[in-house]
């Protein structure tokens, strides 16, 4: 019998299973996909290792995360600096002096806040995205790179969606075009599946395994990472999610776009962004070939479609607050993670979550 079960192989569920095994706890680790690691596992394509499920960038200012996912792997010094497409018009992003200087034609700090005031005098407390965005930028940045864009991520008008979704974007008045703001950023020097291979080492993985239908191995507790309310059977309703979905090309040449992240922000067009994987690992580019992938905002439907992201409005956290009432109750059933939490966690939060979730247990 195992003392833990643990449901689904990504970092939630992996992290806990690594330092659970540490501490000498029996654990079997259920993974409903044919490989381990989640939405961040990577494959090797002829050299390239594909972010199959999106592009994921390791950033954190947690000096403790970092130490701790460093045990594992090597990192390079990879910075996001992606590329904003908009009818043929390309765009620094995050919003900087680069974006505001190709927009208006100005140089000066000064300038670009005097007109973003004057583009936002109408608004005084945000109470969704598009004002918010609009607050914090001006009209001319939200109409060419926001609204299209986020229209298409999320399937709903800006205007109906929470303001705090838009915060999570930088928004500097200087030349710096570093996506995130932390301390340690960077790619895993060969992929993030290895950090997942070593963490699950010498523990019982049971792959295409679907806690809800196959025979389960006996345990004694769950450490559970899928989303709660299909834990609960919808009983208070489902969940909304936004999921995506990927679209995989090989190309028999060099360069593709010329930067690992392109975003295309006229609703126009149907993909959000296109990735360019060799990009992410600089010092082993690949002659002659590459491999892309589009990303298309797809609806999420549940048990038909892969949850990715919750939509934490008011409606939607309401519902969670009813199934969490649920699973505080629980005694042997701890839930974690990005889909059981109904939080929007970066990979450092999630690591940093489950690290903490073990020192509850032990």
């Amino acid at each position: 019998m195992y003392d833990y079960l643990i449901v689904g192989s990504g970092f939630f569920g992996s992290v806990c299973a690594y330092e659970l095994n540490k501490q000498g706890y029996k654990v079997c680790v259920i993974e409903s996909r044919d490989h381990i690691g989640g939405n961040c596992y990577t494959k090797n394509v002829n050299g390239i290792n594909v972010h199959e499920y999106g592009p994921h960038i390791f950033h954190t200012s947690n000096e403790e995360v970092w130490n701790w996912i460093n045990q594992f792997v090597s990192f390079n010094n990879f910075t996001l600096r992606p590329v904003a497409n908009y009818k043929g018009e390309i765009y620094s992003l995050p919003f900087n002096m680069w974006t505001f200087s190709k927009l208006w034609n100005i140089t000066s700090p000064i300038e670009a806040k005097r007109i973003i005031e004057e583009q936002s005098k109408h608004i005084n407390e945000p109470t969704n995205l598009e004002e918010q965005a609009i607050k914090l930028v001006g009209k001319d940045v939200y109409e060419k790179l926001i609204k299209g864009y986020t229209h298409k991520q999320w399937k709903k008008e800006p205007t109906l969606l929470p303001k705090e979704i838009i915060k999570r974007l930088p928004v500097r008045f200087t030349y710096d075009n570093n996506y995130f703001n932390d301390k340690y950023q960077g790619i895993p020097i060969g992929g993030y599946t290895q950090i997942f291979e070593k963490l699950l080492e010498g523990i019982d993985v049971k792959l295409n395994t679907n806690y809800f239908i196959d025979e389960l191995p006996e345990h004694k507790k769950v450490i559970y990472t899928g989303p709660i309310d299909k834990f609960y059977n919808y009983q208070f309703g489902e969940l909304e999610y936004k999921t995506t979905r990927f679209e995989h090309y090989e190309h028999f040449n060099e360069n593709y776009q010329g930067t690992p992240v392109m975003n295309y922000t006229d609703v126009e067009v149907p993909y959000t962004r296109i990735i360019e994987h060799k990009y992410f690992e600089p010092d082993n580019i690949v002659p002659d070939y590459t491999y892309i992938t589009f990303e298309y905002p797809t609806e999420y439907k549940a048990d038909k479609t892969e949850p990715m992201y919750p939509v934490n409005d008011e409606e939607n956290n309401k519902k969670y607050l009813q199934y969490k009432n649920l699973a505080d109750k629980e005694e042997n059933i701890i839930f974690g993670g990005r889909l059981a939490e109904y939080k929007y966690y970066d990979m450092h939060q999630v690591i940093e979550s489950a690290l903490n979730k073990i020192k509850q247990i032990i």
